[in-house]
């Protein structure tokens, strides 16, 4: 607790010192980003490298007179060092603004809004962690890599906005490779490390590594009955999210829900999709310095909210909500359904079991038609008995069939994904989801 209290003090400093350097009539915003992280990478079953990543770093806006300029400067965590960098870059940004034209959609939120959510939950020990993975890779071809720590968010505005977050959370994301070159590929994620929940996991992946043994069946072209995976499904709603729910996007014409946001296209009622903010790793303040709510995009198969920037609220006349820059979902909810996921062989009865997808884009972006390939671990059922491994294929269909018209049902067990993506630094972004059984897939090739 020591470490994340040392950074919100040296993050307030930093504001402080802003405050007392500002002429008038300038303004500023101040975000701040920094991680404590373990990383450990996994090959043929053994760690082969292991490291700690320690990092921070502020985000400094300043603006006067409707021009804006921004400047990301690296903190050392030194505060004389950190202070002189923050002046500099301030200078630097003063002798920049003039040269700048005035920008029309610059919407500043000048509440003085504070916000502080500390989810200090105990991590596990990382030998601990990589001894249990170690003892559950024993004998087998894993692949994998760990990333566990703190991640902090903090920002503060000259209005007097003063917001801090911190999430302590981890991530293994790993494959299991059978000697014939097929995958099995899984994650464990979250706040609080289970021995017993990482060993049904991983108990999941190796049961279907087995599988893999089998020979392969191919399939011809076709629409098949199929059970989406959570891992297959965050595929999906990661493409639609990309300007799906995006009010710039949807208001210029040019979101995959265009059809969705216009009454014209619709989900099943059993769709209820959010951005839960409360509770997630996102924090709940946006790097523009709004507030952020939680927010139902989907409500019973039907739109609902859109994600707002201030940009787009200054633009279209409407009102900020809190959504980032790229109006993207960073904390997506999906309701579970009625499904038993110890019954969804049987409830599938004969059809794909369809562990993840790969390599999504859009076939007709404005119907929300999808294509990509199925990969690592699709499996050929028959009365509800797996049979065979399936090649690689591709599908070719419209989201509002998948879970519009053709979902069956949503499994009552949900499974929280978090983005492994580390470029820069640890994200934030997570998706809880469950798995939907759809009564046709179109398979093209």
């Amino acid at each position: 607790m020591s470490t994340v209290y040392n950074q919100a003090e040296a993050f307030k400093a930093l504001v402080d010192w802003l405050h007392s350097a500002l002429h008038t009539p300038e303004q500023f915003t101040l975000g701040y980003a920094a991680e404590s992280s373990a990383f450990v990478r996994f090959n043929h079953g053994k760690v082969r490298q292991a490291g700690h990543v320690q990092q921070a770093n502020v985000s400094l806006k300043l603006i006067d007179d409707g021009r804006h300029a921004d400047l990301q400067i690296t903190l050392s965590g030194d505060a004389g060092t950190d202070l002189q960098r923050l002046s500099e870059g301030l200078q630097q940004l003063r002798e920049t603004l003039p040269l700048l034209p005035r920008d029309p959609y610059l919407l500043l939120n000048h509440n003085h809004w504070q916000s502080d959510n500390v989810q200090d939950h105990p991590l596990p020990d990382t030998e601990q962690a990589v001894a249990q993975i170690s003892r559950a890779a024993e004998g087998l071809d894993l692949v994998g890599f760990y990333a566990a720590g703190p991640i902090s968010r903090g920002f503060a505005s000259s209005s007097g906005a003063f917001g801090w977050h911190q999430a302590n959370s981890f991530n293994f994301d790993f494959s299991l490779f059978h000697e014939n070159g097929q995958a099995v590929k899984a994650s464990y994620a979250g706040q609080q490390w289970s021995s017993d929940g990482f060993a049904r996991r991983f108990e999941q992946a190796r049961q279907q590594l087995a599988f893999l043994g089998r020979p392969l069946r191919t399939l011809a072209p076709g629409e098949y009955r199929a059970y989406l995976a959570p891992a297959a499904l965050e595929e999906i709603m990661g493409m639609l999210s990309w300007g799906g729910f995006s009010a710039r996007a949807i208001a210029s014409k040019q979101s995959p829900l265009q059809k969705f946001y216009a009454d014209e296209a619709s989900f099943s009622p059993c769709v209820c999709l959010s951005e839960q903010v409360s509770g997630s790793l996102s924090p709940a303040f946006s790097d523009e310095g709004y507030p952020r709510d939680d927010l139902a995009l989907i409500a019973k198969g039907s739109a609902n909210a859109r994600l707002v920037n201030s940009r787009s609220a200054a633009e279209y006349g409407l009102t900020a909500n809190g959504s980032s820059s790229y109006e993207y979902p960073t904390a997506l909810v999906m309701e579970e359904g009625q499904l038993e996921q110890a019954d969804i062989l049987e409830r599938l009865g004969t059809g794909l079991y369809i562990s993840n997808l790969w390599y999504l884009n859009y076939s007709d972006q404005p119907a929300a038609r999808l294509t990509g390939m199925t990969r690592f671990a699709t499996f050929w059922v028959e009365n509800g008995q797996i049979v065979a491994p399936v090649s690689t294929m591709r599908f070719d269909d419209s989201a509002y069939s998948l879970l519009g018209s053709q979902l069956e049902g949503l499994t009552r067990e949900r499974e929280l994904l978090l983005s492994a993506s580390t470029y820069s630094q640890r994200a934030t972004a997570s998706m809880l989801l469950p798995g939907a059984l759809v009564k046709r897939l179109t398979l093209t090739l």
